[in-house]
């Protein structure tokens, strides 16, 4: 995206909220139990009366998006829909949530940056490398997984939105986890802050703390 398109107001117009992404799968029962095991929420089965088509919903905890699968709900073969991104705060937790319900998932990595052919060691052809990204930057740490048709799923830890993704007027979490590591990246921010005043208290410290989370979620420039 460049910069342009970032920076260029936009006068609201009507609202499109992307609420579904619709994922094929050969068994439906044996896809409702994986994502079930995820922890995600079942939010409808739906069988036709005569048996020709059956909608299952399922949402990713604080996600506004859903998934959806069934009996003759896409005609794409099991298995296709590959690059799916779930956006977490902290990509180490989420790993372990996971693996702790007992669903194979990879180690966390990071991208070379280089291309490197398939697409299979890591999307679009880039090489994974092991770890986290050195510097711990927002939107550079994966960790995928499959369903078991091989839907692709990856996680992508972003700890700071870039400008232009969030409306600055509006500032929401999905989660308390995620408001939480919001606060903590802030406790950390804040602590340098009081170093820079000569160690002294900073008696307004919930001010600067609001506007440092707000800030952060909108991808602006973040206080000193």
């Amino acid at each position: 995206m460049s910069s342009t398109a970032a920076e260029t107001p936009h006068a609201r117009g009507v609202d499109m909220k992307f609420e579904i992404v619709v994922i094929p799968v050969s068994d439906v029962d044996r896809a409702k139990a994986f994502y079930a095991s995820l922890g995600w929420r079942l939010d409808a089965d739906f069988p036709s009366d005569d048996g020709y088509f059956r909608v299952i919903q399922f949402t990713p905890p604080g996600s506004g998006c859903s998934v959806i699968f069934g009996k003759n709900v896409t005609a794409a073969a099991p298995g296709s829909a590959q690059g799916l991104y779930l956006i977490v705060s902290d990509i180490e937790a989420a790993r372990s949530e996971l693996i702790n319900r007992g669903v194979k998932i990879s180690e966390v990595f990071h991208s070379a940056g280089v291309y490197a052919g398939p697409d299979e060691p890591y999307l679009f052809g880039r090489t994974r490398v092991s770890g986290p990204d050195p510097e711990h930057g927002s939107y550079r740490s994966f960790a995928s997984f499959s369903d078991p048709d091989g839907n692709g799923w990856l996680f992508q830890e972003i700890t700071q939105r870039l400008p232009g993704r969030v409306d600055p007027s509006v500032t929401t979490f999905s989660s308390s986890s995620d408001l939480a590591a919001a606060m903590r990246r802030a406790a950390a921010a804040h602590g340098e802050h009081e170093k820079r005043m000569g160690g002294k208290h900073d008696e307004n410290w919930p001010d600067w703390y609001a506007e440092y989370i707000t800030r952060d979620q909108a991808g602006q420039e973040l206080p000193l």
